[in-house]
């Protein structure tokens, strides 16, 4: 068989050469002394571009977003999440565990809330509930497909939490992504949430960290809470190294892998069995449903393309720079072949 072709996440992307280079290179010091240059120019780098006083450099996305809720809220306070979000669905129970809030869900339209959602979620004050501090939304939803908020949404959900007296977290793991769709800078996302987390490990091809965002105030407290949860790292700029390289040289790359998505859709699209609906592909994420997605996921792999089932009949693929367009069409090619 010829080389395999990961097409299970964009967290598989590997460095590029440079990353390497600046991570060899890289000028450290004891980060949790606030001393690493490397860490402090990452963290003043992802601020201005997320549009925020402050940032924070953190392992992993979801550590970032288990740090936002847990400085947003206080023990016993609701969150309001979509009920496929990443924070509910793929981070352990942690807004309970970690937090000891109780998670309500509001089911969206392919992960996107509205404000009239939001709202109808909402109960007024009472003894018998818990009260409601924070609604987190994602942008671009990972269960929604990749699905973009339109800004008018997140506007009308960040006025309303204002008029609530309720903070916004935004999980905008792919806000890159959902930047390149909507053809703003992340800034222009992020200003409708209070805090904003995004991923440098993802399509950015970074080899690990992620970045919350917020006022310096709320950072400084969230400092404190990285260090309670034993993400307070040393000499973190070994690492900083690579996500400064990818803020700066990988973002334009990402409509390339949106228009591979795309290719991918439209040629899975034609592949009897497998039901795809090529409109809902916005992002570098293509979900389809076919009728036994374990199987059809274990029988791709033996043909060399790697994918994930979601559940008993949907699978997902994810488009990054570690495939190439020539790459997706040997995936078709692949495919094509054990399912005919």
């Amino acid at each position: 068989m010829n080389h395999v072709i990961d097409l299970r996440s964009d967290t598989v992307t590997r460095p590029t050469p440079e990353m390497r280079e600046a991570m060899y290179e890289a000028e450290v010091g004891d980060d949790v002394y606030g001393e690493d240059p490397t860490v402090n120019r990452l963290e003043a780098l992802a601020a201005e571009m997320a549009g925020k006083e402050a940032a924070l450099f953190l392992p992993s996305g979801t550590m970032a977003n288990q740090v936002a809720v847990m400085t947003h809220t206080c023990r016993g306070d609701e969150v309001l999440l979509e009920a496929e979000a990443h924070i509910f669905y793929y981070e352990a129970g942690g807004v309970s565990l970690v937090s000891g809030c109780q998670p309500r869900t509001v089911a969206g339209n392919r992960g996107r809330l509205t404000a009239g959602l939001v709202q109808a979620a909402l109960r007024p004050p009472n003894v018998h509930f818990p009260p409601t501090t924070l609604v987190c939304l994602e942008n671009t939803h990972n269960r929604g497909g990749g699905s973009v908020m339109p800004l008018e949404d997140m506007k009308a959900i960040f006025d309303l939490a204002r008029r609530e007296g309720i903070s916004v977290h935004l999980d905008g793991a792919r806000i890159f992504n959902a930047a390149t769709v909507l053809g703003v800078n992340a800034g222009e996302i992020a200003r409708y949430a209070d805090s904003v987390m995004f991923c440098l490990s993802k399509g950015l091809a970074a080899p690990a960290g992620s970045m919350l965002a917020g006022d310096a105030p709320w950072i400084a407290r969230a400092r404190r809470n990285r260090k309670v949860l034993g993400g307070g790292m040393r000499q973190a700029g070994v690492l900083a190294a690579a996500g400064i390289v990818a803020l700066t040289t990988m973002i334009e790359r990402l409509q390339e892998d949106h228009e591979n998505a795309k290719a991918l859709a439209l040629g899975l699209a034609c592949i009897p069995g497998v039901q795809v609906n090529v409109a809902h592909v916005e992002t570098n994420i293509v979900s389809f449903f076919v009728k036994d997605a374990p199987g059809w996921a274990q029988r791709s792999k033996e043909a060399g393309v790697l994918c994930n089932a979601m559940g008993p009949g949907r699978v997902r693929m994810v488009t990054h720079k570690d495939v190439s367009s020539a790459g997706i069409q040997e995936a078709l090619r692949r495919i094509r072949a054990f399912t005919s």
